[in-house]
């Protein structure tokens, strides 16, 4: 079976290079460009882990991520809020991410954190 992984974000290189990475990796793949109606679209997905940017347009990474922590349903789901704020560490507790990631980050930051909390077999 395949893992799934959700990432939002605004900015397509970094989309396509996600993509790329967690592809390789064997993952299957769903993104996004906005976190409109975030609930469905994780529902939708059905992850085993969520990569959501900080500044996705409309309501942003931290409401988003508060937004399935809240959700009886995805509140188990792993969130990673990646972005280059300086205060990210502050904002992913704010979020009740799980982890967070520094823009810009390297292959494998990127590949460790995902197994990180995704476990292949």
């Amino acid at each position: 079976m395949s893992h799934k992984i959700l990432i939002l974000d605004d900015d397509s290189d970094i989309l396509f290079f996600c993509t790329y990475v967690f592809e390789n990796m064997g993952f299957k793949v769903t993104s996004s460009t906005h976190c409109n109606d975030i609930i469905s679209q994780v529902k939708s997905a059905d992850p085993d882990m969520v990569l959501i940017d900080n500044w996705i347009p409309d309501i942003g990474g931290v409401k988003a991520t508060q937004l399935l922590k809240a959700s009886k349903d995805l509140k188990e789901i792993p969130v990673i809020l990646f972005s280059a704020n300086s205060n990210l560490s502050e904002l992913a507790e704010e979020a009740g991410a799980d982890d967070y990631l520094k823009k810009p980050f390297d292959l494998d930051e990127l590949e460790d954190l995902a197994l990180k909390y995704i476990k292949i077999e």
